[in-house]
């Protein structure tokens, strides 16, 4: 069963306290068509509607504990509808990541298997020039330290030993693998099988395809780095100290509360350092996925 990020129940638990919320979630997943897909390339077992109905009671549940978390801060004379507010924000901001949490998982899949895809091809190619049949390549892959790769060819072989047709087994690979590189290179090789054409050469022109995708990948990057650095000044340098500047001229003018202004300090620091992490990962999520970072 699919783990729901930021929840505090167990996944079963969830699952049966979710059941009475699956006709709201009925509704609302026609708004995220993808989920679906995102839900079977993560490899998870559960639908859409039981994914978001276990988001929603999860988000329900931490809707309250950011509620009575948010009490004490009655303390300093501020509004009553803070600790609402605040609550609200925050669960809001859990369910859309939740949401989101497949295509993450179904992206990092991609990135690993995708990170080693040249060099075991390149492997394979070696083995097949040397005469080794297809089948006998297949398990020394799937035995090899291409990660993510080994373990999708894995699969395939084992399919094989119990009696499945090789290429029938790769081209359903394939069709379960949310890499589109992954699944170009075994459709290239069923293609080859069924029609008698060099599997080598195949890979070959693959290769070649992967190793142009990989310059062009790095290339993208690289011109994406200048408007991020610029984005990371803005955001997490620039913004917070004209901000933190303004509240302490501001409150010079209005009189605030001390505890009031000590709390929007707090408050910058804590958004400083939320946009801090965002900017790492921005930059993790933008590498080129055709390169081995091990």
């Amino acid at each position: 069963m699919t783990k729901i990020p930021f929840s505090i129940l167990p996944q079963k638990k969830l699952y049966r306290l979710a059941r009475p919320l699956r006709g709201v979630a009925q509704r609302f997943e026609r708004k995220i068509p993808f989920l679906e897909v995102h839900l079977k390339q993560a490899e998870s077992k559960l639908d859409a509607i039981d994914y978001i109905s276990m988001c929603m009671a999860s988000s329900g549940i931490m809707l309250l504990f950011f509620f009575f978390i948010s009490l004490p801060a009655l303390k300093f004379g501020i509004s009553p509808l803070l600790p609402v507010f605040i609550a609200v924000i925050f669960t809001a901001f859990m369910f859309f990541q939740q949401l989101g949490y497949p295509k993450l998982i179904a992206s990092r899949r991609i990135r690993l298997i995708e990170q080693n895809l040249l060099p075991a091809l390149q492997d394979m190619y070696v083995e097949l020039n040397a005469g080794i049949p297809l089948f006998n390549i297949l398990v020394n892959v799937s035995n090899a330290n291409y990660g993510e790769f080994s373990a999708e060819i894995g699969r395939a072989v084992k399919e094989i030993n119990s009696g499945r047709d090789q290429s029938e087994a790769l081209e359903d690979l394939a069709v379960r693998n949310p890499s589109l590189l992954f699944r170009r290179s075994l459709w290239q090789i069923v293609n080859g099988m069924k029609t008698g054409a060099d599997i080598g050469s195949l890979i070959k022109d693959v290769m070649k395809g992967i190793a142009d995708e990989q310059l062009t990948q790095i290339q993208k990057y690289g011109g994406q780095l200048s408007p991020l650095a610029l984005f990371y000044m803005l955001i997490a340098v620039i913004a917070p100290s004209l901000g933190t500047t303004f509240i302490i001229v501001l409150s010079s003018f209005i009189s605030l509360n001390e505890n009031v202004v000590k709390l929007i300090f707090y408050g910058i620091l804590v958004m400083t350092f939320f946009m801090q992490i965002m900017f790492m990962g921005i930059i993790k999520a933008r590498r080129p996925s055709l390169m081995n970072y091990d």
